[in-house]
């Protein structure tokens, strides 16, 4: 199972013009409320993510995030930082032998993160699901969520949360 949790603008940007994400605290959070990551994280075995994204969580000034295994898909990345030895892992290849690879070392429930490595699963229809969060705002432009894809791919909407009475969760399954 292949997830997706994130959040985009109305006009589903996940960053703006400049490539940042200070955005997405632009309705102020009381208490850290994390509009279901938590539970959502507790299902997934391990993390994939693009360089791009390793790197930002990388600039965030908190300590490492996951317990779970990360893997990081990159061609230019040649190693970890040793501080993340042990925890994050360098990956290339198709997304389908990545996939394996990531099977054969027990991880089933993959959580997808970065905008290019969803855009490229997306492309070759593996997500199988997708929690999507809309912050009220509208950027103007900027990285968007999706791009072209060679086929349609249809989802089901399969709940909708309310939080802050003004952020949405739609949460989509993919339809086979």
């Amino acid at each position: 199972m292949n997830s997706v949790f994130i959040a985009t603008s109305i006009e589903g940007y996940i960053a703006d013009k400049n490539g940042g994400i200070d955005w997405l605290h632009s309705i102020p959070y009381p208490h850290n409320y994390d509009m279901g990551y938590t539970n959502f994280i507790k299902g997934i075995d391990a993390i994939l993510m693009g360089r791009k994204t390793f790197e930002t969580v990388l600039r965030f000034d908190i300590d490492w995030p996951y317990n779970q295994p990360v893997f990081v898909l990159s061609n230019k990345l040649n190693e970890i930082p040793d501080s993340l030895q042990g925890k994050a892992f360098l990956i290339k290849g198709s997304l389908t032998k990545i996939i394996r690879q990531i099977h054969e070392k027990g991880y089933y429930r993959l959580y997808i993160d970065g905008g290019t490595t969803i855009r490229n699963f997306l492309k070759e229809d593996l997500i199988d699901e997708m929690i999507l969060t809309t912050i009220p705002i509208l950027l103007g432009g900027g990285t968007s969520l999706f791009s072209e894809l060679p086929n349609k791919i249809k989802f089901e909407l399969i709940g909708t949360k309310t939080y802050l009475n003004q952020i949405i969760q739609n949460h989509y399954k993919r339809q086979k």
